[in-house]
């Protein structure tokens, strides 16, 4: 009847409870405080694994940055198991025949399952893959992106027709060309991509009326009728911070102000989910500010960083729960994020005893440089996907495991 049955403390109902969870395919179908059946005790609080529904994983075409092996060991030992991977690669994936290209190229390499956006530019709805896990709109420009959108109605029923999350990059492109300036530090920068452009490209957003809409990583404590979703970084970094240019990133990181009105955004629950962005770049790349590519890495510190925030009592569990894990999988549709019969049995084991200071020579990236290094972080111990252990003691232990989530439906 099972394949194998697992024995700890785990978030169920809103509450950690001693329970046995019966496991057959990577399906939990049986839930109970006992199961006659041997046993795999899983020590310390035993929490649903992550998903990270934005990350730039740069494979194909640059994977001297990144790669899909590389990013998804880093999302496995961050305690994600499932990554949506973002379109604007080298060659932008706004098309079937890319898109197949892509899967085709990455889905050998993946240690967490994975789902795959197409990019929208305001006229390629009909050649855009039905399988796309997401559609991106670009607002403005951004890395291998320099566009603005313009479409029709026709156009957005179709993306509509899709019923898939439609996430923006909110950043007006006439707005950040009015304000361009060569920025040589984080504080131009901000100054250059104002949070006025912002404003003003959500307002186009909500214009258009997609269902399903994501705005992505907001800087500011904000209003709109889409999903808000928030970035590590813009919580709990700002411009006053020595980080030179792997502080830099689209949209800029805001004075210390505006960062702890948004902190306190996200602590009083008006964020919806929290996504790494995770967008690494060489370290030649990053010598210079002012000609530096904008990114920042996040897929393995996202979800220690903001359980760190509930250790020290910044934020509520449930509010990590919520956005880190419960949202991200709900919005995509995912049966995962929660414990219940007929979902995945994806868990991460948590000792919050364990907080410790991230050294960033110990991240998984090809680049593991980290604005963050140096942050209080709470890193996993063991990661489990759909019933496998990848990660034991915080080693890797598995190998590849990761599938297209539209494999797993």
């Amino acid at each position: 009847m099972y394949d194998i049955v697992f024995s700890g403390k785990f978030y169920y109902d809103g509450s950690f409870q001693d329970l046995d969870i019966g496991v057959s395919d990577g399906i939990i179908v049986e839930i109970k405080k006992h199961i006659n059946f041997s046993h795999r005790i899983l020590k310390n609080a035993v929490i649903p694994a992550g998903t990270d529904t934005h990350v730039h994983f740069r494979d194909p075409g640059e994977t001297e940055m990144e790669d899909f092996n590389t990013g998804t060991v880093s999302a496995a030992f961050g305690g994600t198991t499932t990554i949506f991977d973002m379109p604007n690669n080298r060659i932008k994936i706004d098309n079937y025949a890319a898109y197949k290209d892509k899967l085709e190229i990455v889905r050998r390499k993946a240690y967490c399952d994975f789902g795959l956006y197409s990019m929208f530019n305001g006229g390629n709805s009909n050649i855009i893959s039905k399988e796309s896990s997401g559609i991106k709109i670009f607002m403005g420009n951004t890395t291998n992106v320099d566009s603005n959108i313009d479409t029709n109605s026709n156009e957005i029923d179709m993306i509509n027709n899709m019923n898939i999350p439609v996430v923006f990059h909110a950043e007006d492109k006439y707005c950040l060309d009015k304000n361009f300036i060569n920025a040589k530090n984080p504080k131009e920068y901000s100054r250059s991509r104002p949070q006025l452009c912002e404003d003003i490209a959500i307002k186009k957003a909500e214009n258009m009326n997609f269902k399903n809409g994501i705005i992505a990583h907001i800087t500011h404590a904000m209003n709109t009728k889409y999903f808000r979703e928030a970035a590590p970084h813009h919580l709990l970094l700002n411009d006053e911070m020595p980080l030179k240019s792997y502080g830099k990133v689209n949209p800029p990181l805001r004075s210390p102000e505006i960062q702890k009105d948004l902190l306190d955004y996200f602590t009083g629950g008006n964020v919806d989910l929290i996504s790494s962005d995770h967008a690494p770049h060489t370290q030649k790349e990053k010598e210079d500010f002012q000609y530096a590519s904008a990114g920042i890495i996040g897929v393995e510190t996202r979800m220690p960083l903001m359980l760190a925030l509930v250790e020290k009592k910044i934020t509520t569990f449930e509010n990590f729960y919520r956005t880190c894990i419960y949202n991200p999988a709900k919005l995509f549709n995912l049966k995962k994020g929660i414990i219940k019969k007929g979902y995945f049995a994806d868990f991460m084991t948590v000792d919050f005893t364990k907080m410790k200071r991230l050294n960033e020579n110990r991240l998984h990236s090809k680049n593991p440089v980290s604005p963050f290094n140096d942050f209080d972080v709470l890193f996993p111990d063991d990661v489990i996907i759909r019933g496998n252990r990848i990660i034991e003691g915080g080693e890797l232990i598995n190998d590849q495991l990761g599938k297209y989530v539209n494999d797993l439906r």
